[in-house]
């Protein structure tokens, strides 16, 4: 690209550059914003700024920086203009909950898994009490079967796509879990423009529902629903079939947890699923394939230039791909960030390869401004930067042998690949060390071998057979691969200016600079590599109340220990707390787990511990649970009793409950939940499982049993802790249940804080409202996980707690009343 920097008739003009960065600046800043802004004031801003622009053109002033706060300023108003339009059609808080009949139409390929049917539904009409009321155009539902939801609901039927429905739901606004460093799931649904979920009311007392017509709407989706469903029919090995699905058409929820699972492990997650990373090397294989039949013909070469049809070729087929595959908005932005850098080389200009760059980034950002805080923009920003900026692809445009163009394509993989490592592990907080190893193989195999039989097995479904046995024979690799000591390497979060260092890094280290000069880039990745998260000092300790719904799991973290304390709940066949919640925060935070408590056997305690204790192979595992629980089959599991007591870093910790002696009394499983106390002379920490009123009344009447001998090498001796049930935070009993926390219990403990964890407008009613009200006339601040998130209590400050959804809240974040 020097020829580039050289050209001055065609080259970028200075303050382009500066209006580019400045549409990315006012986006972000727009995207910090708690709450948004009335429209008049954005509309203000945004005149103001198209007068100032105004005002700068006509000046014509060789200096162009000032168009930056310009460029910025309008950015900021236009974003939020929209954020505020869309925001206008949210579901009314007061038609949450209640039964809602539904017009509309089935406006994507439904979802399915073992609890039952999610899907998108246009909505054109809604009635609630026979009243007209209205509710957003778009809604995600869920039409189960009676799989931990309502054993009396009727099975979903066969929905397809473009189908017109009338049905009864009950809706609730975008509500998901909010941790540090987790998955923001109402900016998911935002972007989607979905504003709204709920579920189908399917019980013997609903209305049935009834499909209305076939529809002729969405014919994409169902095409794709078609293609779906005969792969399934066509391939037996379900496996297989969902990862062709899952390559035709987008269908990602079809790929099994364990095959995931090993696709992170190696590396090539992005290759198993339309990414805009998957999109971007299918227009690279598509252009080398188009620009290679291109040159066949003299006279198609004659007539446009083939560098010019395969790049045309190229784009065109990758945007057929991502609207087969779903239109996803990870693939959107990949297209139009290849289409600018498309049209930029078709019109003859000759940028310098960072312009380039930042123009196809301004692009998507205008498009869709929250992808910037999307981990799929930047993974695909870096790889149309490393594949379109470098210009290495120019090596087969001069008519070279097939060879050489190829081995160009590998090389070119090679480099995204070790281009993505920094910015992986910034992500993410893991890489896989197998992973150049694994891509190594995996990239030519799926994108020139399996995804072209997979596409093509649309048109002569035998060849799903061929891409089968392909899938199969790499499954077997990459599983390999897998196995080996030490395939991923895992770091914690780093903090801002540690990160941006190994961006810095990462970007010398693709540049097309001398090697001496890139080689200062590896010391600079140094500090994401061994950043180790502050710790409590010597003495006390901190709890972090994750936020997983309805159930529990506390991290509890001394300054050189961790304690896990339930791990939430099973939310699906494929899907727990432990997958989705503990194992990235747990990475996120750097943590070794020493010891996994589960209070009892309860699905809503227990339905992350496998993935927990897989991810944690040293942890310790202390429960009630009983000796054929098939957890004892993961880690054999220490029972809990009143009397164990240990200390770790000066803090104590002593289970209060159950005695030995409830193991051989058949009690509810309630009952026999560890509770654990943890101390360090000053302050203290209650942890309460799900004990109802009769264990409370137990532990008032005796705080404690005499120390006992403790399995599993816990030590039972004194620590000097002090004696009694007060405690200033408090994990309230069986979340809020009205079978606990009673008057007596909670006088006993006198906590200044309770947290009740639970999930947003649960079935059960959790917390029940006098169980609230009994803690706020003893002056007990009540903190619950909807309106707060995670939650972090530290000793240090005892008196506070901080809650994500105020730390990190943002305009798209739901805020329960």
């Amino acid at each position: 690209m020097t020829d580039d920097s050289k050209d001055t008739g065609h080259g970028a003009r200075p303050w382009l550059a500066w209006v580019l960065l400045g549409v990315v600046a006012g986006s972000a800043c727009q995207l910090q914003q708690s709450r948004l802004w009335g429209w008049g004031a954005y509309a203000v801003l945004a005149i103001g700024a198209l007068a100032v622009a105004g005002l700068l053109a006509a000046g014509r002033r060789a200096c162009s920086w000032p168009v930056f706060p310009a460029a910025a300023v309008l950015a900021f108003a236009l974003v939020g203009l929209r954020a505020v339009q869309f925001a206008g059609s949210a579901l009314p808080p007061s038609l949450e909950g209640r039964d809602i009949a539904l017009t509309g139409t089935v406006a994507a390929m439904p979802q399915r898994n073992d609890g039952g049917l999610r899907f998108r539904f246009e909505v054109e009409s809604a009635l609630a009490a026979g009243q007209p009321v209205d509710v957003p155009p778009q809604i995600y539902l869920g039409w189960y079967g009676g799989l931990g939801f309502d054993e009396a609901q009727r099975q979903p039927p066969q929905l397809r796509a473009g189908e017109r429905w009338q049905l009864t739901a009950r809706l609730k606004a975008p509500h998901g879990n909010l941790n540090p460093h987790g998955f923001d799931y109402e900016l998911w649904l935002w972007e989607q423009g979905l504003q709204a979920t709920g579920y189908v009311r399917a019980g013997p007392k609903d209305p049935p529902a009834r499909r209305i017509d076939a529809g002729w709407r969405h014919p994409v989706e169902q095409a794709r629903q078609s293609v779906r469903e005969a792969i399934y029919a066509r391939v037996a090995d379900p496996k297989a079939a969902g990862l062709l699905a899952a390559l035709v058409v987008g269908d990602q929820a079809a790929i099994d947890r364990a095959d995931w699972d090993v696709f992170r492990a190696t590396g090539v997650a992005h290759l198993m699923s339309i990414s805009g990373l998957h999109v971007t090397m299918f227009a690279w294989a598509a252009a080398l394939a188009v620009g290679w039949l291109w040159r066949r013909s003299a006279r198609l070469c004659l007539a446009w230039p083939a560098q010019h049809a395969a790049l045309v070729g190229g784009v065109a087929l990758a945007t057929a791909y991502a609207v087969f595959s779903g239109w996803g908005v990870p693939a959107q932005r990949t297209i139009w960030m290849l289409a600018t850098v498309g049209l930029l080389r078709l019109s003859g200009r000759r940028w310098p390869w960072p312009q380039v760059w930042l123009l196809a980034g301004a692009v998507v950002v205008a498009i869709d401004p929250w992808a910037l805080l999307q981990a799929g923009f930047w993974l695909s920003f870096v790889a149309v930067g490393v594949l379109f900026a470098s210009d290495a692809g120019s090596a087969g445009a001069d008519g070279a042998a097939v060879g050489r163009r190829l081995r160009a394509f590998f090389r070119e993989q090679g480099v995204v690949t070790l281009a993505l490592l920094p910015l992986t592990v910034l992500l993410f907080g893991q890489v896989s060390v197998v992973g150049l190893l694994a891509n190594a193989v995996a990239i030519p195999w799926i994108t020139l071998l399996v995804t072209p039989l997979a596409m093509a097995g649309v048109v002569a479904p035998a060849l799903w057979d061929v891409a089968a046995w392909a899938l199969q024979a790499l499954g077997l690799w990459l599983e390999w691969l897998a196995r080996w000591p030490w395939a991923t390497l895992s770091t914690a979060a780093p903090p801002p200016w540690a990160a941006a260092a190994g961006l810095l890094g990462g970007v010398l280290l693709v540049l097309r600079l001398p090697a001496p000069v890139r080689a200062l880039g590896l010391p600079l990745l140094l500090p994401v590599l061994l950043w180790q998260a502050p710790r409590p000092p010597a003495g006390e300790f901190e709890l972090l109340a994750a936020d997983i719904g309805q159930g529990n799991a506390v991290i509890v973290r001394t300054s050189g220990h961790t304690l896990v304390y339930d791990a939430g709940p099973r939310y699906s066949r494929e899907s727990d707390a432990g997958h989705r919640v503990l194992v990235p925060l747990l990475r996120a935070l750097g943590e070794r787990v020493d010891t996994l408590v589960l209070s009892h056997r309860d699905i809503d305690h227990t339905g992350g511990a496998a993935a927990v204790l897989a991810m944690q192979p040293t942890a310790a595992l202390v429960s009630s649970i009983e000796d054929d629980h098939e957890l004892q089959s993961v880690r054999k599991s220490t029972r809990c009793a009143a009397g164990q007591r240990w200390q770790w870093d000066g803090v104590g910790f002593e289970v209060l409950h159950p005695l030995a002696g409830d193991y051989a009394a058949g009690v509810r499983s309630n009952a026999m939940s560890c509770v654990l106390r943890i101390s360090n002379g000053r302050q203290s920490a209650l942890l309460a499982g799900d004990i109802e009123q009769a264990q409370e009344a137990r532990l008032v009447d005796a705080v404690r049993a005499e120390p006992v001998e403790a399995p599993g090498g816990i030590s039972t001796s004194a620590m000097g802790t002090d004696r009694g049930l007060q405690a200033d935070v408090l994990l309230v009993p069986h979340h809020g249940s009205k079978t606990s926390s009673s008057d007596a219990f909670i006088a006993a403990v006198r906590p200044r804080i309770a947290i009740v964890q639970a999930g947003y407008r649960n079935r059960f009613g959790h917390p029940a409202q006098p169980v609230v009200e009994r803690y706020l006339r003893q002056d007990v601040q009540v903190v619950q996980s909807p309106q707060c998130g995670a939650a972090w209590w530290r000793s240090v400050q005892p008196a506070a707690l901080q809650c994500q959804r105020a730390i990190a809240f943002r305009y798209w974040n739901h805020r329960p009343d």
